[in-house]
């Protein structure tokens, strides 16, 4: 059971009178993650040629965009005026509970979008048939309550550790970090951890593979609209996945090996990379790249486009 009531975040700095412009700064960059987000879910919500299976899915995205950012942003800006950088153990678990769902969620909402251009591309006169919204419905609910199932499993082991600290080497609160303060044995854990993450990543990955080069196969041997049609709609998807796995993949490395040669400001925004860029990424990239969400913006917000 934890023994700690309170955790000490020590990789906050001394900023003094720029905490304030800090605040500013970040405060902005939430509201342009809430406004980007919630305006395209609006868009796709309001307008009927859009309840398609890809917009549903990439409606999904956004809510989730939204749900991680509420899981850092919040937290954030209350840390950043404070002089003590102290959080309470519940809220510590909370954030990791947030962060960590947000993560899996993301991975699996980008497997099944592409999944779903796989079906479109590749079957096209049946894609209606294999995606119905039925099936929509089913694969939303699936990856939400599969990703909030195995972090509830995670942190439950977790919360059962014994700790000989309380300092987490980060401005937010991370599993990892808690499970290195443990005194009592984290065999089992460590071992569910990897596990469950290269299980997870393997098989997501391995999908995603998958249907991109069935797709490349079909854009390769088909006509001119059929490769315009999958460059159109996969190229968004592969950016956010690369953009994610990235920013994913500098915080692993970060947490796992010493990176006490690198400056420690460049190790906060790479730590942040794929909690603050991905959920403003994700929207711009989609909202600006495919044209059918281009349209209906233009017509519902009298917005002209060039």
């Amino acid at each position: 059971m934890n023994n700690f009531s309170t955790f000490i975040l020590s990789d906050y700095f001394e900023t003094r009178m720029f905490k304030y412009l800090m605040f500013v700064i970040i405060f902005l960059f939430f509201v342009l993650i809430v406004g980007c987000n919630v305006l395209l879910i609006v868009v796709i919500c309001v307008s009927r040629s859009l309840h398609e299976p890809m917009y549903m899915f990439l409606c999904s995205l956004f809510v989730n965009e939204l749900y991680g950012s509420s899981g850092l942003f919040p937290f954030l800006l209350v840390q950043v005026l404070s002089d003590v950088h102290v959080i309470s153990a519940p809220l510590c678990f909370l954030q990791v509970y947030l962060i960590h769902s947000y993560v899996s969620v993301e991975f699996y909402n980008l497997a099944v979008m592409s999944y779903d251009r796989y079906l479109s591309i590749c079957h096209p006169l049946q894609y209606k048939t294999l995606m119905t919204i039925k099936k929509v419905a089913v694969l939303t609910a699936a990856m939400w309550c599969c990703a909030h199932f195995g972090i509830v499993t995670i942190i439950s082991l977790s919360l059962s550790l014994h700790l000989c600290g309380n300092i987490i080497d980060k401005v937010y609160c991370n599993n990892y970090s808690i499970i290195k303060l443990a005194c009592s044995d984290t065999t089992v854990i460590n071992m569910l951890l990897l596990v469950s993450t290269y299980l997870g990543i393997f098989a997501i990955v391995s999908l995603i593979f998958y249907t991109y080069v069935r797709i490349l196969k079909v854009c390769f041997s088909g006509s001119k609209q059929t490769r315009k049609k999958a460059l159109s709609t996969c190229t968004p998807h592969l950016a956010s996945l690369l953009n994610f796995t990235f920013g994913m993949c500098f915080d692993v490395l970060q947490s796992r090996f010493n990176t006490n040669s690198v400056p420690h400001i460049v190790k906060i925004l790479l730590s942040l990379y794929f909690l603050t860029c991905q959920p403003l990424f994700n929207p711009l990239m989609y909202g600006l790249k495919l044209s059918k969400i281009r349209s209906v913006w233009k017509t519902i917000f009298s917005v002209k486009w060039r």
